[in-house]
């Protein structure tokens, strides 16, 4: 033994190679071990494709080969073929065929002499004045409904709100004054009729025609006309040959 160093003991250093020995071989197969794992994959630049898609209805690129304009956001519903009317688009057909005319020049030449003539009489406050434009036998103007008994100014005078007639007078007068329609074109019954709401539903009337009606009655006659269904006020019938057809109330 050396003076001054320690030495380790023999039993000692047969442990510490037997360690050594045992981490030797841990270690070896602790990198094969390693070495048997698989590298990782790089990302693959494939992706997935879902269901594919419809075809777009309008083109991919523009007219200069750009991005197309863009298209409405909301697209328009197809319209029916010519003859396909439901039945709301029927009512409005119904009401747009009414030809309302409001010039008289439209008339024809006898049916305007007789419009004139009637304003005239009727403007003088002498329901007399009407008697020669009434008419006698079938072409006898008609005042109502039913046959009237007695003589037919003598009967105007009876439905005037006043003694004298002036009110039928006036109403009369009101009445050639407002816009007409055109019944039975081409017809022999074709006749020119005062005012035009005997051709219009009176829940679709708009604001002025409103306004013209309420000229001819009251507010209270328009709602009681709306629960009957149809204008039931005084009209006036003209024939295109001039022969004044009626002159009454209802419907």
């Amino acid at each position: 033994m050396i003076k001054g160093r320690r030495c380790i003991p023999t039993s000692l250093s047969l442990r510490l190679s037997a360690v050594a020995a045992l981490l030797t071989v841990s270690l070896a197969g602790q990198a094969f071990a390693l070495s048997e794992l698989k590298p990782v994959q790089p990302a693959s630049d494939e992706v997935e494709q879902g269901p594919s898609l419809p075809p777009l209805e309008e083109p991919t690129t523009g007219i200069d080969g750009g991005l197309p304009q863009p298209g409405p956001i909301i697209r328009e519903l197809p319209q029916p073929q010519t003859g396909e009317i439901t039945g709301a688009d029927t009512t409005a057909g119904e009401a747009l065929a009414v030809d309302i005319i409001t010039d008289p020049q439209q008339l024809p030449e006898p049916a305007r002499r007789m419009r004139e003539l009637i304003l005239d009489a009727a403007t003088t406050g002498d329901p007399e004045k009407l008697r020669a434009l009434l008419g006698t036998g079938p072409n006898a103007t008609r005042l109502a409904f039913s046959d009237i008994e007695g003589d037919p100014v003598d009967y105007l005078r009876s439905v005037s709100g006043d003694s004298e007639g002036h009110e039928i007078l006036a109403i009369l007068i009101d009445l050639l004054n407002a816009g007409f329609v055109r019944f039975d074109a081409g017809e022999p019954s074709e006749t020119y009729v005062w005012p035009y709401f005997v051709a219009l539903p009176l829940d679709g009337l708009t604001a002025p025609q409103r306004v013209e009606l309420l000229r001819l009655v009251t507010a209270g006659d328009v709602e009681d006309m709306k629960a009957y269904g149809a204008y039931n006020f005084y009209r006036v019938g003209i024939s295109p040959n001039g022969e004044w057809r009626f002159f009454m109330a209802g419907d």
